[in-house]
């Protein structure tokens, strides 16, 4: 790059074109240098990871750019946002809910990266499925391993900056695992054979990667909310693009090679995978309500819980349904694909 330093609007001009130069490590999520959220979130980063020496210690810090009058979660996607329990609330509380929402949404993401995908890409490269293998394919497979470390640190430190300038605990470990987590633990301890974990581990991860961009323009898209997030979706969306072309190939593959019994399974879990993936996680949502002392707060999620058009967070469901249809299969999987937003 040359010429003059890009207008940053009152950032340390010199310290960000200094790092817009500076050689990045391998898997960084790629971003606008002239952007100032994305230029700050990826400082974050890059400074986290190691403290490596060539990033400066007086980086532009995240809290500087938070703007407490923003939501941090869209109010338009909340099961229950025209309940009338959630409408009575006073500002405060409603604000509370949005911070957790956040929290919880961070922390589901970074569950579907260490839970899912990164073991299902750790046995692709262990050798565990038929028709996987080679220097090339071991090379692509590492670096998106890399990339979901450094989505997970992403996401963690935007939890972090909303703990510190809402002044609320919200720990992670006060929420439980995420639905998707749970579920896909569930099926892999009730498989009796090894072939059929690692099965359900990759029909899982192969939703999670393709599906993932969909949860991800959910804020990403939001202009109206803390800039920081959804700056952190957008960094995150763009590597994940790529990783849901490389897990389609997978799939594809690995089905290729399965015999008739465990393309059924296969398929199954596909579908098993895709309902938990979408599906709103009532459970994470108990147990924020009853942190945040909302009175009649269970109540309004049974009753959110009980219309079935409430059920899914995720409409978008046509990336897998792409795969299903080059897979030739799509007579013999149970899946109500008309309720996307965009149909295949």
């Amino acid at each position: 790059m040359s010429g003059n330093p890009p207008a940053t609007d009152g950032l340390d001009q010199a310290a960000l074109w200094e790092f817009s130069k500076t050689p990045l490590p391998e898997g960084v999520p790629s971003f606008d240098p002239n952007d100032v959220v994305e230029s700050a979130v990826i400082r974050r980063l890059v400074g986290n990871w190691h403290r490596r020496a060539t990033v400066k210690r007086d980086e532009p810090d995240l809290d500087e750019l938070f703007e407490p009058e923003r939501a941090d979660y869209p109010e338009k996607i909340l099961p229950f946002h025209d309940h009338p329990t959630y409408l009575a609330l006073d500002p405060a509380k409603r604000s509370e809910l949005l911070s957790w929402a956040w929290i919880a949404y961070n922390r589901h993401t970074v569950m579907a990266e260490q839970k899912v995908a990164n073991p299902a890409f750790a046995l692709v490269m262990e050798g565990e499925y038929p028709g996987l293998s080679g220097e090339a394919l071991n090379l692509s497979l590492a670096q998106a391993m890399v990339d979901e470390q450094y989505h997970t640190l992403m996401h963690l430190n935007a939890s972090a900056v909303t703990r510190r300038r809402r002044g609320h605990a919200m720990p992670d470990d006060a929420l439980p695992l995420s639905y998707t987590a749970r579920v896909h633990q569930e099926l892999r301890d009730k498989a009796a054979e090894r072939w059929q974990q690692s099965l359900t581990t990759l029909a899982f991860a192969t939703v999670s990667e393709i599906s993932i961009n969909a949860y991800l323009d959910l804020l990403a898209d939001d202009t109206e909310i803390q800039p920081i997030n959804s700056t952190t979706a957008t960094l995150h969306n763009r590597d994940e693009y790529c990783h849901a072309s490389i897990s389609h190939v997978l799939a594809q593959t690995v089905y290729d090679k399965l015999d008739a019994t465990q393309r059924r399974f296969f398929l199954d879990m596909l579908m098993e995978g895709l309902d938990a993936f979408v599906t709103n996680d009532y459970s994470t949502w108990r147990r924020i309500v009853d942190l945040s002392g909302i009175a009649g707060g269970r109540e309004m999620l049974m009753d959110c819980q009980a219309e079935s058009g409430r059920k899914r967070l995720v409409r978008d469901y046509t990336g897998l349904r792409k795969l299903v249809d080059e897979l030739g299969v799509a007579d013999q999987v149970d899946f109500d694909w008309s309720r996307s937003h965009v149909t295949g």
